[in-house]
């Protein structure tokens, strides 16, 4: 059994090691959280978990299909029906019905919860986002409506009000957030532990080496509901303080492999404007806020988002063992398709980014759909100028071979030559010959060259004020 509070209730669910929220809400008559597409695209399950923050909580809206109940033990979770009643009404409810953003009505509690969401976000202030409210519209990024339209829909958003005295869920954010409690449930399905220190989880993967080291879940979730993949041993490593560090030194920007991106985000502001640029293009609101910079580069999938930005800041992993800790640069951490140096029994323990960081840099993500996709190349881009000179350049890509790399090439190409259009143009048709590109369904083996060395011209026509001021 896990034990959750749900909609201010406590219960006990029956679970099973790799029973979903969604399975286990819909089980227990919660119909309101529904299925549309099983990986998180849809945002028909969302829901609020209660995440610490400070002294308190915020609200957080997640895809309920992803996350494993078992990994939810002791969690206090607000579905669509907890929100309001048809006689009393949430807000974000009341804005959705009379401005007609209801139409079939399948997607509707997914958008009332990311609406509640944002509603509820304690930093939201007037202007902010360009909206009179500050309402964040693409806090609904991860909702998706195939009958009504988004305009109604964002007209509700645009029309939400502050939270008013007595608000249950806003007055729970100065109350202390749940803690994660150490779990072990053993099910025919598989063991699900969550152990409460880094010792006793690097005994666990010392003692199970194939075991699934669990963090938001956004990637192996999908595993388990489309391929109907199981893990014999899963250990969840999110709530351990080793991996949640955050620290910005004089030398370097240190953050912890098990924080959200959204935490990520909301921590580093515009200290690393590259990170930046980069956040709002990963995914969606509802997959930030449970994806991990360690889950990311854990699966080591060469489309991944993380590392082309990581790999042109220059950053550095330390992978925690049995033998301590080792740092290993990004650059020497891939070796293979979904292979990389990380020893059996290791985790990711946080990323380090050398400081200071390149005043030019950029990021450029190419993609079917401008958000909330899977990219067909990622690239980041990190110079120095001096003098007109390119002094240093970093060039991270995604989507291009079997695993991210560096373009040392185009690199060379550019160091201690002037960062002029013709400089550009040469690195960029060694750029656009980088790497081994194919052809699939996102995108053919010419286009993605052809993107690589329009991605750097774009570059150079976008900062040659850097040179010319």
């Amino acid at each position: 059994m896990v034990e959750l509070k749900i909609n201010g209730t406590a219960r006990q669910l029956p679970s099973a090691a790799h029973t979903t929220l969604l399975a286990a809400l819909r089980a227990d008559g919660l119909t309101g959280c529904k299925e549309g597409c099983a990986e998180g695209e849809c945002g028909a399950c969302a829901v609020l978990v209660a995440r610490a923050d400070g002294a308190g909580v915020r609200w957080e809206s997640v895809n309920a299909c992803l996350a494993l109940l078992p990994a939810l033990d002791g969690a206090e979770v607000v579905t669509s029906e907890g929100l309001g009643t048809p006689g009393a009404l949430h807000p974000a409810q009341e804005e959705l019905a009379v401005r007609g953003g209801s139409q079939c009505g399948y997607c509707t509690p997914g958008f009332v919860v990311s609406l509640a969401a944002e509603y509820l976000r304690p930093e939201r202030t007037p202007g902010e986002h360009g909206e009179a409210n500050g309402f964040d519209v693409h806090s609904l990024s991860g909702n998706l409506c195939r009958c009504t339209g988004y305009r109604p829909i964002v007209d509700a958003a645009r029309a939400l009000g502050t939270p008013v005295e007595g608000d249950p869920l806003a007055a729970r954010r100065s109350q202390p957030a749940p803690s994660a409690r150490p779990t072990r449930l053993e099910a025919a399905d598989g063991t699900f532990h969550r152990p409460p220190t880094l010792a006793e989880a690097l005994a666990l993967l010392a003692a199970h080496p194939d075991a699934r080291v669990l963090a938001g879940g956004t990637d192996w979730g999908v595993d388990v509901n489309l391929r109907r993949a199981r893990a014999s041993v899963t250990v969840a490593v999110d709530a351990l303080p080793e991996l949640r560090a955050f620290e910005t030194g004089r030398e370097v920007i240190r953050l912890g492999a098990a924080l959200t991106l959204s935490d990520l985000e909301r921590r580093l502001g515009d200290r690393v404007p590259l990170l930046q640029a980069w956040f709002p293009q990963f995914a969606s609101r509802l997959i930030r806020n449970s994806a991990t910079l360690g889950g990311n580069l854990g699966t080591a999938s060469p489309i991944g988002d993380s590392p082309p930005v990581l790999l042109a800041l220059d950053a550095e992993l330390e992978l925690v063992g049995p033998g301590g800790v080792r740092v290993v640069p990004l650059r020497d951490y891939f070796t293979g398709y979904r292979q990389t140096v990380r020893a059996p029994g290791e985790l990711i323990q946080a990323v380090r980014i050398p400081t200071p960081l390149a005043p030019v840099t950029a990021f450029h993500k190419i993609a079917k759909r401008r958000f909330d996709d899977i990219s067909s190349v990622a690239v980041g881009y990190a110079l120095r100028l001096e003098g007109g000179v390119v002094t240093q350049a970093r060039i991270g890509l995604g989507g291009v071979a079997a695993t991210p790399l560096r373009a040392y090439e185009a690199e060379a190409a550019l160091e201690g030559r002037p960062w002029t259009a013709e400089t550009a143009r040469r690195a960029a048709r060694i750029l656009g010959g980088t790497g081994t590109p194919l052809s699939d369904h996102r995108a053919s083996a010419g286009y993605r060259a052809a993107m690589l060395e329009q991605s750097l011209l774009k570059v150079h026509w976008e900062t040659r004020a850097e040179v010319t001021a």
